[in-house]
C-alpha cells in the first residue's frame, strides 16, 4: 500500500456512488445534477500491474436543498488490482453527494441553477469540499457520456422526467458508439410494458422503445442480468420483496400476504405539505394510501420475476415519526408444517450469497440499520401463521445502495464495494 502512495503513476482510484431516489415536490422544475470521475487509464493499469489496492473514504452527507434525497455512508474501501474497471461516473437526479477525492477529476450539474453557478451557491455546506465546483448544462453532461468508451449513470429524476433524459443519454451514447451501464430509481423502468407503466402512474411512458433494455429487480433476487440496464424498485417495495420472496419461492404461504409497513419523513419530499413534513409528523403515526399503494403493482411484478409465483400484496403504508428507515411487518398463511426456527432456517439459506442481508432471532430495529445499505430480517410462526419482519433504511438500502449493488456488479467489481458501512446506532 505505501509503494501505492508513494509511487505517482501507480494512482488510480475508484469512485463508489449512491444514487438519488425519485424527486417529490417540485413544481415546473427540473433540476439535474452530474458528476464525473475520470480515472487516467494508464495509472489505472498501472495499478493493476503492481496489484496493490487504494482505499478511498466515503463521506456522504444527505442533502435538504431542492428535493427529496438519497444519503449514504460509506467506510473505507479497498480495492484489489482488476477490480479497477470504473472509466466514468455520471450522476442524474436532484442533488449532490460530498464524495472523497483523490486524484479525480470532478464535474456536477445541476440545471435550473443555471450553467457556471457555484456548487456552494445551491448547496453551502458543500462549499468547503468542493469551493471551485461549479454546474455544468446538459449538453456538456451528453458530450461528457459520448466521450467516455463506458460510464456508469445513475439516475434519479422524478418518474415521468428520468425517462426522457434517460432516452436522450442513450442516443447520445449510441450515436458516439459508447457503452454506458445506467441503473435508474425513479419508476420509470420498474414496468415491462407501458401500459402497465401508465395504469400506475395515468400518463404516458417517455421512452417506451427503451422498456425492454432493464430489468426490475432487487440484486438479492437477480443473480445474472438479461438487460444492459437496471430500473430500481422502490423503498417499499425492497422491504416487502426481501420479507416475501422466500416465502413464496418455496411454496410456503398462500398467495395473499397481508403487509403494514412503516416509513420515515425522508422518503416524503421536501416539500411542506400537512402529509409529509416533518414537524408534522413527529410524534405522530398515521396510515394513509390503505389498500392502494403504488408499489403493489410492481412487488407483485418483481415477486413472480424472481420466483414465479403470482400473489396478492395487501398493503398498509404508514407515516411514522422518523426521518430514516422503513420497518414492514409480512403475514400470510402457512400451507404446510412450520416452526419458528424452521422459518428463520429457510430466511438464511435463501440470503445466504447476500452480504446486505442479516438473520435474526430477535425483532429488527430501525436504528440497527438507518444510513446503512443492510437489512435486518426475523420472523415467527404460530398457529399456521407466518410473520416476517424487515428493516431497511429507505433511503440506502431502498435505492442508493441497491443502485450502487447492481453498477458493481455490472462492472465486475465485488458486490459490497463502497456499501458495507454499518448504521450509527446512537443518534
Amino acid at each position: 500500500m505505501m509503494d501505492l502512495l508513494t509511487d505517482p503513476q501507480a494512482w488510480a482510484a475508484l469512485v463508489a456512488l449512491s444514487a438519488l431516489e425519485i424527486v417529490l415536490g417540485i413544481d415546473n422544475v427540473v433540476f439535474i445534477s452530474v458528476l464525473v470521475a475520470r480515472l487516467d487509464p494508464a495509472r489505472r493499469q498501472r495499478a493493476r500491474q503492481i496489484g496493490l489496492s487504494l482505499a478511498l473514504i466515503f463521506r456522504i452527507a444527505l442533502l435538504f436543498g431542492l428535493t427529496r434525497l438519497i444519503a449514504l455512508s460509506a467506510p473505507v474501501v479497498t480495492v484489489m488490482g482488476n477490480s479497477l474497471s470504473w472509466h466514468d461516473i455520471v450522476l442524474i437526479g436532484g442533488g449532490l453527494f460530498l464524495i472523497a477525492k483523490a486524484t479525480h477529476e470532478i464535474h456536477n450539474e445541476i440545471e435550473g441553477h443555471g450553467g457556471g453557478e457555484p456548487l456552494a451557491a445551491a448547496f453551502p455546506h458543500l462549499g468547503s469540499a468542493y469551493p471551485d465546483e461549479r454546474f455544468k448544462s446538459q449538453a456538456q453532461v451528453q458530450e461528457l457520456v459520448s466521450e467516455a468508451r463506458e460510464c456508469a449513470v445513475f439516475s434519479a429524476a422524478p418518474h415521468g422526467v428520468s425517462a426522457t433524459l434517460i432516452d436522450a443519454l442513450l442516443t447520445t451514447a449510441e450515436r458516439a458508439g459508447t457503452r454506458p451501464r445506467l441503473v435508474d430509481v425513479s419508476a420509470d423502468f420498474r414496468y415491462a410494458t407501458p401500459q402497465a407503466y401508465a395504469a400506475v402512474y395515468r400518463h404516458a411512458h417517455a421512452a417506451p422503445a427503451r422498456l425492454a433494455q432493464f430489468t426490475c429487480a432487487l440484486p438479492e433476487h437477480l443473480r445474472e442480468l438479461p438487460t444492459a440496464h437496471v430500473g430500481h424498485p422502490g423503498c417499499f417495495a425492497t422491504a416487502i420483496l426481501l420479507a416475501s420472496v422466500p416465502l413464496l419461492a418455496g411454496g410456503l404461504v398462500a398467495p395473499t400476504l397481508f403487509v403494514s409497513g412503516v416509513t420515515g419523513s425522508t422518503g416524503s419530499g421536501r416539500k411542506p405539505v400537512p402529509g409529509t413534513h416533518h414537524p408534522l409528523r413527529h410524534g405522530d403515526l398515521y396510515s394513509y394510501g390503505a389498500l392502494e399503494h403504488r408499489h403493489v403493482p410492481e412487488v407483485t411484478a418483481c415477486a413472480r420475476a424472481a420466483c414465479g409465483a403470482d400473489a396478492h400484496f395487501a398493503f398498509v403504508p404508514h407515516s411514522g415519526p422518523f426521518a430514516r428507515g422503513i420497518h414492514v411487518t409480512l403475514q400470510a398463511q402457512l400451507t404446510g408444517a412450520l416452526d419458528t426456527p424452521g422459518l428463520l432456517a429457510v430466511l438464511r439459506e435463501y440470503y445466504a450469497h447476500a452480504p446486505f442481508v442479516r438473520v435474526g432471532t430477535e425483532a429488527p430495529r430501525v436504528k440497527d440499520v438507518a444510513t446503512s445499505n443492510y437489512a435486518h430480517l426475523s420472523g415467527a410462526v404460530a398457529g399456521g401463521t407466518v410473520a416476517v419482519l424487515c428493516a431497511i433504511d429507505n433511503l440506502n438500502k431502498g435505492a442508493a445502495g441497491g443502485a450502487l449493488q447492481w453498477m458493481n456488479r455490472m462492472f465486475g467489481l465485488p458486490e459490497t464495494t463502497g456499501l458495507t458501512a454499518v448504521a450509527p446506532g446512537w443518534t
